[in-house]
């Protein structure tokens, strides 16, 4: 297997995320990012992205990171309006309520549509600044191996089954041709074997890692159907830790585990911090508070910046 895909989430979520991002991306440290369609930063930080590019060693590949738990409804509440608080444009079905609507027949069908519809929204704006930044690279003559629409999603809600249904549709009947679609497939033995890091992880990243292990099985039959490599993740045990130290102890067995398997290893950080003033009513407060804010956040960023792979 060859260098895994270091990847880094959250692009465009806050101002101040968005630029430790790209410092990671100025000194060639993401091979990969995604990108979030539906913050009133959007523009702002994208600006700052295109603005930058001619400086870049390479473009990064870029996702579109949708975003079903957090921000506004790009497709409008009186579309969406299972999906977005009550009297405004904020979305608020949330994790829980995606994953009760895949198992309720009474709800499925009314959710699936509104959420075919909010997905063709963002992938249309996210997928259109993906676009501009590609013709940026090219013209200046930048390095970047895009070629299609790349996927993945905020807290991996695509991989909740009637999200994920929704998603292919939309990729379908919209004609897009879908490079990528992250498999949120982390193996999980490899954090047993050191006995010293048991304390370090936290039990609710566990259910994370089992929740969306259930679900993953699909992904793979679609990548083998689609002609795509299958994936191992590596950020979900971790997932708002995932620093230096640990990484380097693990590193070697995890890379072994993809090769032995034949899957490609994306590693997944969250470089970008946010800063207290820049938390709004379309961030989750639950989010912030056990997410965004955490005194330790700045782990991912020298991980990044530092890590040897």
């Amino acid at each position: 297997m060859s260098k895994p895909d270091i990847h880094a989430d959250d692009y465009a979520l806050t101002l101040n995320t968005s630029k430790d991002m790209l410092e990671c991306m100025q000194k060639g440290r993401l091979d990969s990012i995604s990108i979030v369609p539906n913050m009133s930063c959007f523009a702002e930080c994208m600006e700052l992205l295109c603005d930058r590019i001619p400086e870049l060693p390479f473009l990064p590949l870029l996702s579109v990171h949708l975003d079903f738990v957090e921000g506004r409804s790009l497709a409008g509440r009186e579309h969406t309006p299972d999906l977005t608080k009550q009297g405004s444009d904020l979305m608020g079905l949330g994790w829980g309520g995606l994953f009760a609507a895949s198992y309720l027949p009474h709800k499925r069908k009314r959710i699936k549509a509104q959420l075919k519809r909010e997905i063709k929204a963002q992938l249309a704006k996210g997928q259109g600044a993906v676009r501009r930044c590609m013709e940026i690279a090219a013209e200046s003559g930048i390095p970047c191996g895009q070629k299609g629409l790349r996927i993945d999603s905020h807290q991996h809600a695509h991989m909740i089954p009637v999200v994920w249904e929704a998603v292919l549709e939309v990729v379908r009947e919209e004609g897009y041709a879908l490079e990528y679609i992250r498999n949120s497939k982390e193996p999980l033995g490899i954090f047993m074997t050191d006995v010293s890091l048991y304390k370090t992880y936290r039990p609710v990243n566990f259910v994370k890692n089992r929740l969306l292990s259930l679900y993953s099985h699909k992904a793979d039959r679609f990548c083998k159907e689609s002609g795509m490599e299958r994936m191992y993740l590596w950020g979900l045990v971790m997932s708002g830790r995932m620093d230096k130290g640990r990484i380097e102890r693990l590193y070697g067995k995890m890379k072994r585990k993809a090769e032995k398997d034949g899957r490609t290893l994306e590693i997944l950080f969250h470089p970008g911090i946010t800063l207290p003033e820049e938390v709004t009513s379309e961030i989750a407060k639950e989010a912030a508070d056990d997410f965004y804010l955490r005194k330790d956040r700045h782990v991912e960023k020298e991980a990044v910046l530092g890590v040897k792979w």
